[in-house]
This record gives structure tokens, C-alpha cells and sequence, in this order.
């Protein structure tokens, strides 16, 4: 190992040790009692609730996934994707948010999304509860993965180091972290990870700005590929065995391929994919005054726009800079741009810190999902219907058993090392937002959704991302929309059409739904 390699080893360890310190401090009052550790006892201010909540919603893909992007076929994925998220965030919190933070009290002070959705519907025999633990169970472990893919690459690529060896390293330090403080810790460190992240981007986008000759020389780079600075077209690299061409040192792109407006929707889409986030609800259940959400939602939509727009610009620099770097040369090596730029052109001390950018939000990210995971066995499936009697320290003994497993399962699905983190992401974001989104925004909004309507909905959402992705998508064409468009109007219209062929909510259901809506 170079001085470089040490100088960047010394601050992220640093870094991380201050992680480890948050868990430890929060670590007492998060084990009094399951609410404390699943839900912070709703004690979030504006400024924790609105950081921590976009850290634990964007991951490694912010830094990694979505440069990665940029670079190897040009703005128009990526660019559409960043205004589809940004403008979901906003309606989000401007919609969701306060009625959920009420709407949760009202609803048996639920403290996990399936709590929620069981206690709006006063099940008894919790078929919604069972259906939504297990939707999460699955699309949180595939989400654990591609946080582990995440820390494989950057501490391969760091230290030169075996893949699979930084991927489990990575995995149990997140483990360990997730262990010691639950959800006051996680949002305490995502507030100051968030704060990690946009900075880490801010100074590799001035940096790579500077170094590539000033924003005008980055623009007329990207313009002298076909398609690569463009909204509606995209640039194709030649490559053979997937690795891009270099000819006489110059990388070798196709004709460009236009993008039409099913693509536009593809990546639009993703904006729907917030309302069925449960890292993101769980923020707007726990903040402690609902009249503060306003405040919080101008500070995420800052700061999501701000990330968003500066991730999409480093690749381009990338582009700029470093055309033919044999780590980038892949679809899945593009990924790698952020940390080959800091690399290049940072000292070794502030590469470190900037690389602890991305240390920062695949931390964010991954204890989020599996906190929220393992409350879904524990709380919801162990405690709801295997042993209602179970007490809070059998809960929790439940919790760290069932957040170990799904851990392992995680490493399992990361072990490969060509993984695309973009391309992981999107599908588990799409299970969530196509399985919860219809059914939270039919749940806080139209008083007629019934208990058999929202089981259709999520069956129907949650199913159709699978369908849509293995089986009708590969068929191209219009059926090349990203999963979670269809799977989420499906839902949709499943929750509306099974609602009104059956029976109309109680009166008591009825009531709760009008004390939401009023605050009263």
C-alpha cells in the first residue's frame, strides 16, 4: 500500500470511527424499547428528518450509480431520472408527509409501515401486515445488496483489493453499526452523511471543472459525442465483450440512438417510486411536530436538486477527463468515474474524505434498509402473529437474529462483482414504489378503499414489477417502459376496481380516516 493509499485509508477510517461513536451514543435509549429503536420515539426535528431521509433514499447510486450513468451513454438517462426524482421528493413531502405523520398516530401509534397499513384497515387476522413484511423482506435484501456491491467496489478499487473480501468487510461494519443504535443513531448519521455527500459532490464538481478547462470545455467535450449532451437522444459506445473501443486514443461511440417519449416516461417514472419508500414514510412518521414537515421539505428538495444536478455533471467531466481509463471501459467500471476522479485530482488526504462521500451514503442507505427489514420479521410477523405476547427484549433478540440473515442474503447476491448498482437499485425501487406507493396515497386520501382493495393493490403492484421485468420487458418496444410505470398504474386500478365490487369500510374506519384528514 502507497502513502496515497494510507493518507485515504487514515480518513476514512476516521470517518467511520465517527459513525461507529453516533451508534454507541445513541445506543442506550435506542435499546429501551422497540419504539425508541424503530421509530426514535417521533423525537426527529425538521433539519434530522429532512437530511436523514433523502441520505437513506439515495445510496452509493447518488456517488457511483448515477455518474456512472453520465459517463458511459450521456445526460439523457441520468438527466431525466435526476428531474423525475427531484420532483417526486417535493410532491411527496408536500402531500405525504403531514397527513401520514397524523394519520400514524390515529392508526394505533404505528411505528412500521405494515403497523400502519394493518392498524388503517383495523385488521385482526393481519393479512395486509403478513403481505407487506414480506414484500419488504425481499425488495430491502435485493436493496442491501446493491449497497454491498457499492462498498466492494470503491474498497477494490481504492486498495486494490480482492472485490468479494471489501464487499464482506463493507457488509459487517454496516451490520455492526445497524446493531448499536437503531433509528436515532441512523438518522443522527444520515444527517451528517447527507452533509458527507453533497459536499463530497460539490468539491469533485469544482475540482473536475477547473481541471477539465472550465464548464465551456466540459460542454463542447460532451458535444463532440453524438448524443451525449443531448435530452432526447443517447450516445452508444462501441464495444465488443462489453468493453468500450479505444482507437488511436480516442473512445469509439456509434450513431447516436434517439430517446424517445416512453423513455422520457421510464425514467419520469421514478419520481413515483417515493410515495412506496419506507425510509423516506418512516421520516414523516417520526418527526416530532407535524408543523415543522414545511420547513423540512424545502430544506430535501434543496438538497436533492443540488446532488442530483451535481451527480449528472461528474460524469460528464468524467467523460472529459478520463476517456479512456481502462477502469471505466465498462458499463459496470463507469461506475467507478467519481472515485477515478477524486483520485486524480485531489490530494490523497481530501480524496479520502471525499471518498468517505460515498462510504457515506451507501451507510446512509443500507442500515436504513436493514433496520426497516428486520422490524417487518420482528415487529410485525413474530410479534403480530407468531407470539402476540412477546415481549420488547424478545423483539429485539428477534430483530438482530433476522437483520444478520438478510445480511447474509445480501452478500450472497453482491458476491458479483460486475453487478450494476443503477441497474439493482431500479428494480428494488420500483417493487417499493409500485407494492406501497398506490396504496399510501389511496390509504391517506380516498375514504372508500377498503381492506380487500389494498391487499389487490399491493398483490398487483408488487407482482407486476416482477412480471413486467423478466418477462414482458425483454420483448422491447413500448414494453421496454421501466416496471414500475405499469406495475404502479395496475395497482392502481386494482385497489379502485376490488373497493368498489366489495364492501364498504366500517363506520370506526371511516371515523379514523375523517380524525386524519381534520386532526381533530
Amino acid at each position: 500500500m502507497n502513502s496515497d493509499q494510507i493518507q485515504t485509508l487514515i480518513a476514512m477510517v476516521l470517518y467511520m470511527c465517527c459513525v461507529i461513536g453516533i451508534g454507541i451514543f445513541f445506543a442506550k435509549r435506542a435499546n429501551k424499547s422497540s419504539n425508541d429503536y424503530f421509530l426514535g420515539g417521533r423525537s426527529l426535528g425538521p433539519w434530522v428528518t429532512a437530511m436523514s431521509a433523502e441520505a437513506s433514499d439515495m445510496s452509493g447510486w447518488l456517488l457511483m450509480g448515477l455518474p456512472g450513468v453520465a459517463y458511459w451513454c450521456g445526460i439523457a438517462d441520468a438527466a431525466w431520472t435526476a428531474i423525475g426524482l427531484a420532483v417526486g421528493t417535493y410532491i411527496n413531502w408536500l402531500v405525504v408527509a403531514r397527513r401520514l405523520r397524523r394519520y400514524s398516530v390515529v392508526a394505533g401509534d404505528a411505528i412500521t409501515l405494515p403497523d400502519f397499513f394493518s392498524a388503517r384497515f383495523r385488521e385482526k387476522k393481519k393479512v395486509i401486515m403478513t403481505i407487506a413484511a414480506l414484500f419488504i423482506l425481499i425488495f430491502f435484501t435485493v436493496y442491501a445488496a446493491s449497497c454491498f456491491v457499492t462498498c466492494g467496489k470503491l474498497f477494490a478499487g481504492l486498495f486494490d483489493a480482492n472485490y468479494q473480501a471489501m464487499m464482506i468487510l463493507g457488509a459487517l461494519f454496516v451490520i455492526l453499526y445497524t446493531f448499536l443504535g437503531g433509528f436515532l443513531a441512523e438518522s443522527a448519521s444520515d444527517f451528517m452523511q447527507a452533509i458527507v455527500m453533497i459536499g463530497a459532490l460539490s468539491v469533485v464538481l469544482i475540482a473536475g471543472t477547473i481541471n477539465a478547462g472550465g464548464i465551456g470545455a466540459v460542454i463542447e467535450n460532451a458535444k463532440s459525442i453524438d448524443g451525449f449532451w443531448t435530452f432526447f437522444a443517447t450516445a452508444t459506445p462501441e464495444t465488443v465483450d462489453g468493453v468500450q473501443q479505444v482507437v488511436n486514443g480516442a473512445p469509439q461511440f456509434g450513431a447516436a440512438m434517439p430517446y424517445g417519449i416512453m423513455s422520457i416516461v421510464s425514467c419520469m417514472a421514478w419520481g413515483l417510486g417515493y410515495f412506496g419508500m419506507p425510509q423516506v414514510l418512516l421520516r414523516f412518521m417520526a418527526i416530532r411536530d407535524e408543523k415543522e414537515l414545511p420547513f423540512s421539505r424545502r430544506i430535501a428538495t434543496v438538497w436533492v436538486v443540488i446532488s442530483l444536478f451535481a451527480a449528472v455533471i461528474v460524469g460528464v467531466i468524467g467523460r472529459a477527463l478520463y476517456p479512456t481509463e481502462a477502469a471505466l471501459l465498462t458499463k459496470s467500471g463507469a461506475e467507478n468515474v467519481f472515485v477515478i476522479l477524486s483520485q486524480g485530482m485531489l490530494p490523497a488526504l481530501l480524496a479520502g474524505i471525499v471518498m468517505a462521500g460515498i462510504l457515506a451514503a451507501t451507510i446512509s442507505s443500507s442500515d436504513s434498509y436493514l433496520l426497516i427489514a428486520a422490524s417487518a420479521v420482528s415487529k410485525n410477523i413474530y410479534q403480530g402473529l407468531i407470539n402476540k405476547k412477546a415481549s420488547d427484549k424478545q423483539v429485539m433478540w428477534v430483530t438482530r437474529g433476522v437483520l444478520i440473515a438478510i445480511s447474509l442474503i445480501g452478500i450472497l447476491i453482491a458476491l458479483d462483482e460486475n453487478s450494476v448498482i443503477f441497474q439493482v437499485v431500479s428494480f428494488a425501487w420500483a417493487g417499493f414504489g409500485a407494492t406501497f406507493g398506490p396504496l399510501m396515497i389511496f390509504s391517506l386520501f380516498w375514504k372508500r378503499i377498503n381492506q380487500a382493495g389494498a391487499i389487490a393493490g399491493m398483490l398487483t403492484g408488487g407482482i407486476m414489477v416482477f412480471v413486467w421485468n423478466l418477462l414482458i420487458k425483454p420483448l422491447g418496444g413500448i414494453f421496454a417502459i421501466y416496471e414500475l410505470f405499469p406495475a404502479f398504474v395496475l395497482s392502481c386500478v386494482a385497489i379502485v376496481v376490488v373497493s368498489l365490487l366489495t364492501a364498504k369500510p366500517s363506520a370506526e374506519i371511516e371515523a379514523d380516516f375523517e380524525r386524519a384528514r381534520t386532526g381533530a
